[in-house]
């Protein structure tokens, strides 16, 4: 229980089917907690106020020392190597759904239930029972894409009751049931940077190394401040809005973007306008795989997500092992940023994903 809105109404979810319900808060974050951008004490105090008027058991579990090493660590080590980790993934799979799930199973839980919005189904698998990950029904809130790292043992015993009901259902029965949090705001960004200055925060972790900001044709047009607070397809804080380029018939310009880096040169490429060639792909190779069913899939025609919210692309399946594959896509996708998950889905059904490099 996180003390927002949906593992609140998830909570209460349970508990109307008859389940004796634990809520378990977890405490992933310690470094500056008592700063501006950090709410986790009015959370702890949001979950409590819930778990009482639920009317379930309530427990505080900190998990800081996981988190550090199994989650910042490597993202800090990603961004170091110039890529762009997706943190929110990593913390599903190594402590929404391993370091808590330990935590359950030593309570005597049988399951494990979150407010994410995807479903679980079992099925009938070429070796017994199979758990399948779905989207869930809400495609406007559906996580999927965050928890393609789960597996069989996790899948087995996760309950997500929120993937059914979409979630203006889910603000209605939190406000029927009269949750102080029911209109609370849905948390944004990385759970441990919060609302706060990105760069200002890195920097506080990574050294900076300046260097050029080029064109493709190799004029510097500016600074940057480091690889590391820059991201393929990024148009804000460049500091080239002022350098003249191609112009439009209006005589107004094409915005810059970020379309690659050169970490040997320690130099940053920009290019104008928002479809520039640098800027698409066709295909790509994605390392670090995991599949859902514990197998890759076969070579084939499925849909595929290169950044959460956007509509499944129809790309084509070239090949698979348990550790890597490529994908080639009908249309080219804008900015694929190594170090953010390529996630495969047939249908409904996501199949699992690996790390774009």
């Amino acid at each position: 229980m996180s003390g927002g809105v949906d593992s609140s109404v998830t909570a209460w979810l349970l508990k109307q089917q008859g389940y004796e319900v634990i809520g378990l808060f977890m405490k992933n974050w310690e470094d500056d907690d008592d700063s501006e951008y950090c709410s986790t004490r009015q959370d702890l105090l949001d979950a409590a106020s819930v778990a009482d008027l639920v009317g379930v058991d309530f427990e505080y579990v900190n998990f800081a020392a996981e988190y550090k090493d199994r989650v910042f660590a490597e993202f800090l080590r990603e961004y170091s190597a110039g890529r762009t980790p997706n943190p929110d993934v990593l913390c599903n799979a190594e402590i929404k759904f391993k370091a808590f799930l330990d935590h359950a199973m030593t309570l005597g839980a049988e399951h494990i239930a979150t407010g994410h919005y995807a479903r679980v189904r079992a099925v009938a698998g070429p070796h017994g029972r199979e758990y399948q990950l779905l989207k869930a029904l809400d495609g406007t809130k559906d996580q999927s894409y965050f928890l393609h790292r789960l597996n069989q043992a996790q899948l087995s015993r996760t309950l997500f009751p929120l993937g059914e009901i979409p979630k203006t259902e889910v603000r209605r029965i939190a406000h029927e049931i009269g949750l102080h949090n029911a209109a609370k705001k849905d948390s944004t960004g990385i759970c441990f940077i919060g609302e706060r200055p990105f760069r200002e925060f890195l920097n506080r972790y990574l050294p900076t190394e300046p260097g050029h900001i080029l064109t493709p044709d190799g004029t510097r047009v500016g600074r940057h401040h480091g690889l590391s607070f820059y991201t393929l397809g990024q148009r804000k804080g460049l500091g080239v809005g002022g350098v003249k380029g191609s112009q439009r018939d209006d005589g107004t310009s094409d915005a810059w973007y970020v379309a690659r880096k050169d970490l040997a040169r320690n130099e940053l490429y920009v290019v104008q306008g928002h479809d520039h060639p640098w800027l698409l792909s066709s295909e790509l190779k994605a390392l670090d795989a995991s599949w859902v069913a514990g197998r890759a899939p076969q070579a084939g025609a499925y849909g595929a997500k290169t950044r959460y919210r956007q509509a499944d692309a129809a790309c084509v399946l070239a090949s698979a092992s348990q550790d890597e594959f490529t994908l080639s896509f009908s249309e080219p996708q804008w900015a694929v940023t190594p170090g953010q998950s390529a996630v495969l889905y047939d249908g409904d059904i996501c199949l699992g994903g690996g790390i774009i490099s």
